[in-house]
């Protein structure tokens, strides 16, 4: 298929795809599924080989979140039958990532609810790196704590952060059908005001929610632009009591082929299967390790995920190995950008701006200008999101967290 040698190409090359190319991606057939993903799999291997690299969520204060985001079972007004608990104690915290630490995560995320954390909560989530920091040498740690405000980022890189996570979620323009108590550019602030600490970034999408093909690519190419390290793509969890509930839009090929077009568009990232691969991919979540590099080991913040063990036994089936913490994940020129930045206080995208292929100073003269990712064409009339069927709907893999953080179960790790 013309189309993907294209697109193989230009992934080698780091070059951005139309939005035409991206949409054609999400538009192929299920019969042309396994094409699709030997064609951004090669992409993946030529930056990433065939490492797979380990997350492990830790979900410091559950529930009660005042925020209206509809996918979120930790909503405002949210119905889900879910763990509520305030702040885990930073021990507390550290014994649990100690759990997935010891099946394999090489970076550890804290998350909480709430809109974003006061100073006050800095300091106590501080005082949690500290903790797993000294006792978990190599390991990583991302923050996940909402919108920040001034100086708080640099405040978490002081004590030891080494990345911040905050979604996009969704496309710009149908951001306020998802959330209204806060807005799009509110996210993208505080992705930058990370960036601009030299934190590395992480920001991805949920699909599955409605959202049309356009939408997706949208976002995606938004994502290029904004150039985060990391880009988890998740997969919509429908909790019983949340206004998506209903929303079962996703069958294996779909989420295989949004994790390919996801590839195309950002080639040289860390991408992430996150939430919601029991639920969407279920048997072929397999094939998706050669589309992303990384994954959440076990539970999510709320959700059960696959046993830890099974998820190493599907690495090594599948053939792949994971990444040590003596190993670096991304990309040389990425990581030498990201430690510039780490350096100086301030953060130029990660080196994303710099398209690399096999010979890194080749690509720097190469470079395109910064923020060309919204240049890049633009596509045909919306396509309707793919219709909702009800006899698709697996209810029965969502399975509300009843163990590990906030519990008195050992984790699943």
């Amino acid at each position: 298929m013309e189309l993907l040698k294209r697109l193989l190409d230009k992934g080698l090359r780091r070059d951005l795809p139309t939005r035409e190319e991206a949409l054609a991606v999400l538009a192929t057939s299920d019969d042309d599924v396994l094409d699709v993903v030997a064609a951004a799999g090669k992409v993946r291997r030529h930056w990433f080989g065939r490492r797979v690299k380990l997350n492990y969520l830790v979900n410091l204060k559950s529930g009660l979140c005042p925020e209206d985001c509809s996918y979120c079972s930790q909503r405002l007004g949210s119905k889900a039958e879910i763990l509520k608990y305030t702040w885990l104690k930073p021990d507390e915290a550290s014994h649990a990532a100690a759990a997935g630490v010891a099946g394999g995560a090489k970076r550890v995320c804290l998350v909480a609810s709430g809109r974003g954390p006061t100073d006050r909560d800095v300091d106590r989530v501080s005082q949690t790196i500290t903790a797993i920091k000294e006792q978990n040498e190599g390991v990583e740690v991302c923050a996940c704590l909402g919108l920040l405000s001034e100086g708080q980022a640099d405040r978490l890189r002081t004590a030891g952060a080494d990345a911040y996570n905050h979604n996009l979620n969704t496309s710009e323009g149908t951001y306020r059908d998802i959330t209204t108590t806060h807005t799009y550019a509110d996210r993208v602030d505080t992705v930058q005001q990370a960036q601009a600490a030299g934190l590395s970034a992480c920001s991805g999408l949920i699909a599955g929610m409605g959202e049309s093909d356009e939408d997706l690519v949208d976002v995606a190419f938004s994502l290029r632009e904004l150039d985060p390290d990391s880009v988890p793509v998740n997969f919509l969890i429908p909790f019983e009591g949340t206004p998506l509930a209903k929303e079962w839009n996703l069958t294996p090929q779909r989420c295989l082929r949004i994790l390919a077009m996801v590839r195309f568009v950002c080639p040289d990232v860390e991408v992430r299967i996150a939430g919601g691969r029991e639920v969407h991919l279920r048997s072929m979540q397999p094939l998706a390790l050669h589309l992303a590099n990384s994954l959440f080991l076990g539970d999510y913040l709320t959700s059960e995920g696959q046993a830890g063990k099974a998820d190493l036994d599907m690495i090594a089936d599948a053939g792949f190995e994971v990444e040590g913490t003596d190993t670096t994940t991304l990309p040389q020129h990425r990581a030498d950008a990201l430690a510039a930045a780490a350096g100086c206080g301030s953060h130029d995208g990660g080196g994303g701006c710099v398209p690399c292929g096999d010979d890194p100073a080749e690509a720097v003269a190469a470079a395109p200008p910064c923020g060309s990712a919204r240049t890049a064409g633009c596509g045909p009339a919306a396509t309707p999101a793919p219709p909702q069927s009800s006899g698709d709907a697996h209810t029965d893999l969502v399975s509300v967290r009843r163990r590990g953080a906030g519990t008195d179960l050992p984790p699943n790790a």
